[in-house]
């Protein structure tokens, strides 16, 4: 299995050929569809239909331990994020 990671230049190529769309067109949809979901994440939770949702979580501070050199340090609260796939993706993926 090898690893793929696409980024925004081979998605707007991805689009070019699909749809027919230039490339700066293309570009210019994927900025705007990652703007608007970021910025829907930030609000609230986001629900995108069929594919999946996307929910903040609240990391505490807690203590940590450097494993090489057994040194305690605080690790900061922060927030992360979690992404569960939808029933209709995961059909999808099993599927193929």
């Amino acid at each position: 299995m090898t690893k793929s990671n696409y980024t925004k230049i081979q998605l707007s190529k991805l689009l070019n050929e699909k749809k027919g769309f230039s490339i700066t067109l293309s570009r210019k949809i994927i900025d705007d569809l990652l703007e608007a979901i970021i910025e829907n994440i930030k609000k609230n939770n986001f629900n995108l239909k069929n594919f999946g949702s996307f929910k903040i979580l609240n990391k505490k501070a807690r203590i940590g331990r450097n494993p090489k050199t057994k040194e305690l340090h605080e690790i900061s609260r922060r927030k992360t994020l979690s992404f569960t796939p939808s029933k209709k993706l995961i059909r999808k993926i099993n599927n193929n």
